[in-house]
């Protein structure tokens, strides 16, 4: 596969350290992050060039006031009960398997799903601002950039698409491999994503400057950006780690072996100052892995691990996995999430076990909320749960949802959590909390 990308040279910027991409003839070079002052993404915005590219003018679709709720035909209403949501978007036609807020002012949401389609839409009313139109397969990746400017959308069959939100015009788009993930960079217009044959690409937006960093020949399954802007670590379904330098290209850290997982990556988060890195796998191991050695200096497995009986030929065993887990920003706790419903919480001091919390179905993923040591989880069975992870105890529950909850999202002063689920719709939730 080789990757597309326009050719112009940069502005010099001297005082800076750069990101250098690799066009057909020459070098580009995008600024590098300084997370210190003057701010970086300033300093990239400037330098980019005005490059022609061609804008595909796609015409909306959507209908203003689709977001009202409405039957939905061939839903089954298995978990029917109480429904505690503000707003109900109901623009989908089947699984909802995306959302995300915008950082800026948490007032927007995207969401991607089954039905080849994303919908910007405003979370105060579900009202629809725009399409993002054009998929042929099934939206499974959608997110803003830092400064909520732009918004991404990515299919099952690797065709990225970025909208510019004031003018709701697409300004970018490229085919790479199937998408396994993709994430926009903490400070700059810079999009990463991690394809089925093993790369992770970089692309400048929305001139599509690229650069692309080579995996092993196997998917590269999840991938996040640290926050120094710097580097990035990706996993891989062979079970291996890379923590790879975003200006050089090359893997600072390769973990593998007995280093890495016995099994394909789901999972990878990483603390608020990056260094530390937590790796999930369907091995059921999470490690913690030191972001500056590339060591790793702590495993944790869960308590309990059935032996599985003997199969006949044709079965198939119930497996766990890990499947979602993060780091809580003011005490040293860690929270894995797992297939079989246990929420885990460890103490990252003593690596031991602090709290196990049971689900009554598999939990799809977790969220730390900011400046407390209250973790979210979200799982099959619909239900949105709260717990305080200094006791382990179960602070409150949100339902809505009739079919399981495959994605969800939570606001910076997590006064709402948004919801998408396989009932084809999202949800808002106000959560209020008397300990708060």
């Amino acid at each position: 596969m080789e990757s597309e990308s326009e050719s112009g040279a940069a502005a010099d910027t001297p005082p800076l350290e750069t990101l250098s991409f690799h066009g057909d003839e020459e070098i580009i070079e995008v600024v590098e992050l300084d997370p210190g002052p003057p701010d970086p993404a300033d300093d990239l915005a400037q330098e980019m060039e005005d490059v022609d590219f061609e804008e595909e003018e796609e015409e909306e679709e959507g209908n203003d006031e689709g977001w009202v709720l409405e039957p939905q035909e061939g839903v089954v209403g298995s978990m029917e009960g109480p429904d505690d949501s503000e707003v109900t978007f109901a623009l989908h036609s089947a699984s909802v398997f995306c959302v995300s807020l915008d950082p800026k002012t948490n007032t927007l949401a995207v969401t991607g799903g089954e039905d080849d389609k994303a919908f910007v839409w405003r979370l105060s009313d579900g009202e629809l601002l725009f399409e993002c139109a054009g998929h042929k397969d099934s939206v499974t990746c959608a997110g803003f950039s830092h400064d909520s400017t732009l918004v991404a959308t990515g299919d099952m069959s690797g065709l990225l698409k970025v909208w510019q939100v004031d003018t709701k015009e697409e300004v970018w788009s490229f085919e790479a491999g199937d998408l396994e993930w993709m994430e926009w960079h903490p400070r700059a217009p810079v999009l990463l994503a991690g394809t089925a044959d093993g790369n992770t690409w970089m692309w400048k937006v929305p001139n599509g400057d690229c650069k692309t960093f080579q995996g092993p020949n196997c998917p590269a399954t999840c991938g996040r950006v640290l926050p120094d802007g710097k580097r990035a670590v990706v996993g891989y379904e062979d079970g291996t780690i890379r923590i790879w330098d975003l200006k050089q290209g090359n893997p600072i850290h390769v973990l593998k072996g007995t280093e890495g997982h016995q099994g394909p990556l789901t999972c990878v988060a990483t603390n608020q100052d990056g260094s530390l890195i937590l790796t999930g796998s369907v091995d059921c191991q999470a490690k913690l892995v030191s972001a500056t050695t590339g060591k790793v200096v702590g495993v944790f497995r869960p308590e309990t691990v059935t032996s599985q009986p003997s199969l006949g030929e044709g079965e198939e065993s119930e497996s766990n996995s890990v499947e979602s887990l993060g780091f809580c920003s003011v005490m040293p706790l860690a929270a894995v999430g797992y297939l079989d419903g246990t929420l885990a919480i460890y103490d990252l001091s003593t690596q031991t076990l602090r709290h196990q919390c049971q689900h009554q179905s598999g939990i799809v993923q977790l969220l730390w909320e900011a400046g407390t040591a209250v973790v979210y989880t979200c799982s099959l069975d619909g239900i949105v749960r709260l717990w305080d992870a200094r006791t382990g105890r179960l602070l409150t529950d949100y339902r809505g949802h009739t079919a399981e909850i495959l994605d969800f999202a939570l606001s910076k002063d997590a006064s709402l959590v948004v919801t998408t689920s396989g009932d084809h719709k999202a949800k808002v939730f106000c959560v209020q909390r008397p300990d708060r």
